[in-house]
């Protein structure tokens, strides 16, 4: 054999590894390209972020106020290499296009039942769910009806306790016990950009590292016309989660879903204590908290992501595309 065909036959070989590792890193690549979407449920048009092969476990994120799908962004980058991520906007929040306030039930229950359609119309049959703020009681009423469908919680600062509840709340369960024109007047700063802003930044010691765009862009959605007062009606309705607290609690006991709590410490809103309670209905629960507020995913994702990471590869045995 001549230095020529020596040459060749090597080049031969190489290249189909070669061509098959480029097919393979474009597939992986499109696979985990997140696409942006709209999908009609009812009289919703629910806008969502989708990444993954829908062959993969799913994982459902469902953001809080104030925040939209767009706080889940460098999870769902994180995750989509070996998981099915789905983010929508919850009806009032994000993209999502919802009725005017009085032609759609601004209540955490109707927001659960647009989502519950919303998986329906998606297929998503199995689903972790990982939640934060307002997320978190339309998860826990998902894993109510469903229970059988939700297959690991991950918690960023959702709460399902008494004991989470700061003080506060005390102008709010004001509101709830006497819904005044007056309680909601006293209210009337939680659905401006000014206390967005404060909800991103209080009780982190380093707000240079909380970029400004997440809550910029939340609170020029809060400025649109009318949403105030559907954020005030939603507020008013929050009573209802904390009414159903015992329910939830009961699913916990029952069915023992594998759970991780990532809990930003400083949390005006809701306290460590509501993310320690769980282990006295999962005792295998998995608790962390972090030197930060309530977006604590804006500070410490670095830290919180490979938990997440960690967590669903432990206990959905994480799908792998075959070679």
């Amino acid at each position: 054999m001549t230095h020529d065909d020596l040459t060749t036959s090597t080049h031969s070989a190489e290249a189909l590894p070669t061509g098959r590792k480029q097919a393979d890193d474009a597939h992986s690549r499109a696979t985990a390209q997140t696409h942006y979407r709209y999908a009609s449920v009812g009289d919703v048009n629910v806008f969502y972020r989708e990444a993954g092969d829908p062959a993969a476990p799913t994982v459902l994120l469902l953001h809080g106020f104030a925040a939209s799908s767009y706080m889940w962004r460098d999870v769902i980058e994180a995750l989509a290499d070996s998981y099915h991520v789905v983010a929508p906007d919850l009806p009032a929040f994000g993209y999502t296009e919802a009725p005017e306030r009085g032609l759609y039930e601004y209540t955490f229950a109707g927001l659960t039942k647009t989502i519950d359609q919303f998986t329906d119309q998606l297929k998503l049959d199995r689903y972790a769910i990982a939640v934060h703020d307002y997320g978190a009681p339309v998860g826990w009423r998902l894993a109510l009806a469903h229970p059988s469908k939700v297959t690991a919680i991950v918690s960023q600062n959702g709460n399902a306790y008494e004991e989470g509840l700061s003080e506060g709340w005390d102008p709010i369960r004001a509101y709830w016990n006497n819904p005044t024109p007056e309680n909601r007047e006293a209210l009337s700063d939680f659905p401006t950009p000014a206390s967005i802003q404060w909800q991103y930044v209080e009780g982190v010691s380093d707000t240079s590292a909380v970029a400004p765009d997440a809550y910029t862009l939340e609170g020029a959605h809060i400025s649109r016309p009318g949403m105030a007062d559907i954020q005030l009606d939603l507020l008013l309705d929050y009573a209802t989660n904390v009414a159903k607290y015992p329910e939830f609690q009961a699913y916990f006991r029952e069915h023992q879903p594998p759970l991780l709590a990532v809990w930003g410490e400083h949390d005006p809103f809701f306290l460590p204590p509501g993310a320690e309670a769980w282990k006295r209905d999962i005792p295998e629960a998995d608790i962390r908290f972090y030197d930060t507020g309530h977006f604590a995913l804006e500070t410490h994702g670095d830290v919180i992501i490979p938990a997440i990471r960690g967590f669903l590869d432990k206990h959905l045995k994480a799908w792998q595309p075959k070679p």
